[in-house]
C-alpha cells in the first residue's frame, strides 16, 4: 500500500512538473513583422492603341493653285509613361507625275492637361498657314512659339531635306519625318509626349499652279505614322 501511494504521488509529481513546464513556454512575450511587395509595370501607350479614325484630308475636284486645309488629327499619351514621338508622313499619286507639284504644310499644338483648343487658336492656325503659303519668300521655315502658358505649336512645310535618304523614288512615292522627339532641335523637342498631354495636329494641301493636264485625275494618297519609344537614350521605335 505504501509504495503504491508513493507511485501516485511520484506520477502526480511529474503531472505537476509538465503542466508548468508546458504553462512556462506560452509566458514568454512574442512579437512579428513582414513586408510585402509587388511591381506594376509602365504603359507605354498612344491613343489606346488604336489609329485615328479622322481623315488628314478628304477633297475632290482638286486643281492647280488650290489649298485645301485638312481635319485636325488627335496624338495623345493614353499611357503612363513619358515617350518620345516620331512623325512620318507618307505620301503617294497613283500615276507617272512629280510628287514635288504637292506642296505639304502643316501646323501642331501641343496641350497638357486642361488646356484644350479654342476658337482663337483654330483661327490663328488659318493666318500661320496662309502665311506659309502665301509669303513673301514662300521658303519652307519651321517656328516655334508659345501660344498660352502650357501650349506649344510648331508650324512648318514638309520640307525637302526631311525626306529620309533613297526614300523618295521615281514610283510616285515619299516618306517624310516632320520630327522625331529623341533629336536636339525645338522642331524635334516638340515631338516629346508627357502622360498629361496630347497634340492636335493639321496638314495643308497646295497643287502647284504649274502642274499640266497630265495631273488631271490622279489620286493624291497620304498617311501618317505615329511612333512612341520611352524616353531611354537606347530604346527603340
Amino acid at each position: 500500500m505504501f509504495k503504491l501511494k508513493n507511485a501516485f504521488l511520484g506520477s502526480a509529481l511529474v503531472g505537476t512538473m509538465v503542466v508548468s513546464a508546458s504553462f512556462g513556454t506560452y509566458s514568454w512575450f512574442t512579437s512579428e513583422t513582414n513586408a510585402t511587395g509587388q511591381i506594376t509595370n509602365g504603359l507605354l501607350e498612344i491613343n489606346n492603341g488604336q489609329d485615328m479614325e479622322t481623315m488628314i484630308v478628304d477633297q475632290t475636284g482638286f486643281a492647280p493653285s488650290q489649298l485645301v486645309y485638312g481635319e485636325w488629327l488627335t496624338i495623345e499619351n493614353t499611357g503612363d509613361m513619358d515617350v518620345y514621338l516620331k512623325a512620318t508622313y507618307n505620301q503617294s499619286v497613283d500615276a507617272d507625275v512629280s510628287l514635288d507639284a504637292y506642296k505639304i504644310g502643316y501646323i501642331a499644338y501641343k496641350f497638357s492637361e486642361g488646356e484644350e483648343m479654342t476658337d482663337d487658336i483654330l483661327e490663328e492656325s488659318r493666318i500661320y498657314l496662309d502665311q506659309l503659303f502665301n509669303g513673301p519668300t514662300n521658303e519652307a521655315k519651321t517656328l516655334s512659339k508659345m501660344i498660352t502658358p502650357g501650349v506649344e505649336m510648331v508650324v512648318g512645310f514638309v520640307e525637302e531635306e526631311e525626306i529620309q535618304p533613297a526614300a523618295k523614288s521615281s514610283n510616285g512615292k515619299a516618306k517624310m519625318v516632320l520630327g522625331e522627339g529623341s533629336k536636339e532641335g525645338e522642331k524635334h523637342e516638340f515631338w516629346q509626349l508627357n502622360d498629361n498631354q496630347y497634340i492636335d495636329l493639321s496638314f495643308a494641301i497646295k497643287l502647284d499652279h504649274t502642274a499640266g493636264n497630265e495631273y488631271q485625275g490622279v489620286t493624291y494618297s497620304s498617311n501618317l505614322n505615329i511612333q512612341a519609344k520611352q524616353m531611354v537614350d537606347d530604346a527603340k521605335y
